[in-house]
């Protein structure tokens, strides 16, 4: 068993592009057009957003003056045609209830506790609790009670199941019955792990919401290198967003383009 602290985060995949796709279509339409960035996402965007108004080779020359005024215009659509996928480990049950209720523009697949032995999960400790001696030893007391006590109760279960039911053979089913059965004694805690996909105007909603002082720690945190790492990999999409420290010493983001 571990106690984590902190998630780890990662950028899984992004956006290939095709083009010859890009060129052709400049072509049958008899427009040029040149963009400075090689980020998908953001020459996506871009390309997205002067297609509304066939402005392809005028006006704003550079990615980042194109996309800026996205963003001040609020003109958000165009950048929901820019997606990228990101794996959450280290995280908590608890974290990943408020996280899927972010739907419009997101994708999730999670781990499962039906089909997943959790007696040698690991669990997720808020620092608020980790810095305190006492609630700490808590905590682990919590934990060293809730973990043999889940192992029993699946073998029991399994047991009950193949007397109740025997019409269910397989052992591999009558183990997923018991798990799911007994995870109802496992804490928000538990750890987890998710596969999540979202486009770039739900994560900038995503990061508004949970980045800022008042959400929740632990989400707060995810947010925050969500944030961070997305600022890193495409600057004319995410740069407005300045991430700062908070009088505990955790972090937080803002932007001046809320809500685009």
């Amino acid at each position: 068993m571990k106690i984590i602290r902190k998630p780890s985060i990662y950028l899984i995949a992004k956006q290939v592009l095709d083009p010859g796709a890009i060129s052709g279509f400049l072509s049958d339409e008899e427009v040029t057009w040149e963009t400075d960035t090689e980020v998908p996402g953001e020459l996506i965007a871009e390309m997205a957003g002067r297609l509304c108004y066939m402005s392809f080779g005028k006006g704003r020359k550079t990615n980042d003056e194109y996309l800026e005024n996205i963003l001040k215009v609020k003109h958000g659509s165009v950048t929901e045609h820019a997606v990228y996928s990101f794996l959450f480990t280290g995280i908590s049950r608890s974290l990943t209830h408020e996280l899927v209720r972010h739907r419009a523009g997101w994708a999730y697949s999670q781990l499962s506790q039906r089909y997943v032995d959790e007696s040698d999960c690991n669990f997720v400790e808020p620092n608020i609790i980790a810095e305190d001696p006492e609630l700490h030893e808590m905590f682990n007391e919590v934990l060293d009670l809730i973990r043999p006590t889940y192992e029993k109760m699946t073998d029991r279960l399994s047991e009950l199941i193949k007397e109740k039911y025997p019409d269910v053979t397989k052992k591999t089913d009558r183990r997923k019955m018991a798990r799911q059965a007994a995870r109802c004694i496992l804490p928000n805690a538990t750890e987890t792990k998710i596969f999540v996909t979202a486009n770039v105007r739900a994560l900038r909603h995503f990061i508004e919401l949970r980045a800022n002082p008042s959400a929740e720690v632990e989400i707060r945190g995810l947010a925050v290198e969500v944030c961070r790492m997305l600022k890193k990999d495409s600057p004319n999409l995410f740069g407005d967003y300045d991430i700062y420290q908070l009088p505990d010493g955790t972090e937080a983001a803002r932007t001046q383009f809320m809500k685009v």
